[in-house]
């Protein structure tokens, strides 16, 4: 048996709302491993039951083959949307107390170096940037040792060079051997991190896979996008032609034969533009969302 943890046919209901309608998905060890979702789609409410923080309503959640029990709260880490830090610590402190809650540890200076803190050791938590408590998080959240660590939109609110340097200590967390389980409003992100996605819509998946062979599976090979006012009058559209505000798209395998059809109609090809596929464009076609913080 590969995988660590599994669920069978999760079901979490609230008063006048079905938050999770019976899912049932496998994460492997050392897998990354991204639960996709618009606001409301039931994601955060897998994920919490998932850590043990709420009990479903039915169905099963197993780790290692097993029920959820005390051990695996001491097995797991979670790095939550949002964490009060106790105020007037500095960093160093902070990474003191909570390991001071478990038995098990991680190394400390390991810890430190993993997660890039040396620097900012003796910083008070309270004036700390965005990118350095989030690195601070992932070290309480891994301070335990964790086989299977939760991260839950880690980078959110970040910059772009900040976010992508939290990407690399994902990736390093992950060189470990430890297992992760990503939430994440950001496709870029989910498609360099995770081996593995499920999107889920209205409780329910809708699409699970590999991110790149999902992206293949539903689009050709790349996207031809064109302003509306491009088109010439009076010419039927495309049948396969996609109106998005403002602006068509049209999906081809063989882009030279679509140009030379396009310049044949008439279109203005002054403003056109080409592109791959990517999980977004997956992630609009199966929802009709587009993914919100």
């Amino acid at each position: 048996m590969n995988h660590l943890i599994e669920v069978r046919d999760l079901v979490r209901l609230y008063p006048g709302v079905r938050a999770v309608d019976g899912i049932s998905f496998r994460v492997e060890r050392g897998q990354c491993f991204g639960l996709l979702g618009p606001n409301g789609a039931g994601k955060t409410t897998t994920l919490e039951v998932l850590e043990g923080i709420q009990t479903p309503t039915s169905g099963q959640v197993r780790y290692k083959g097993r029920p959820l029990d005390r051990d695996y709260r001491e097995s797991i880490g979670i790095q939550f949307q949002a964490t009060a830090l106790q105020d007037f610590q500095t960093v160093n402190e902070s990474l003191t107390m909570f390991r001071r809650l478990y038995r098990r540890t991680a190394d400390r200076d390991e810890l430190i170096g993993l997660c890039n803190l040396a620097e900012i050791l003796n910083r008070d938590t309270r004036k700390l940037s965005g990118g350095q408590r989030q690195r601070l998080l992932l070290a309480i959240a891994l301070v335990n040792d964790p086989e299977l660590v939760f991260l839950d939109e880690p980078t959110t609110g970040l910059d772009p060079q900040a976010r992508r340097n939290f990407w690399g200590l994902i990736e390093g967390v992950r060189r470990r051997g430890t297992t992760v389980i990503l939430t994440t409003h950001y496709m870029e992100e989910a498609e360099r991190l995770c081996d593995q996605i499920a999107i889920i819509d209205d409780g329910r998946i809708i699409a699970e896979g590999n991110p790149v062979a999902l992206v293949r599976e539903a689009f050709p090979a790349r996207t031809i996008h064109l302003p509306e006012s491009a088109w010439p009058s009076g010419v039927p559209l495309p049948s396969d032609a996609v109106l998005r505000e403002g602006e068509m798209e049209l999906f081809s395998d063989e882009v030279s034969a679509r140009l030379a059809e396009l310049e044949r109609v008439g279109a203005d090809l002054s403003e056109l533009r080409i592109a791959t596929p990517n999980l977004e464009d997956l992630f609009l076609k199966l929802t009709g969302h587009a993914l919100r913080t």
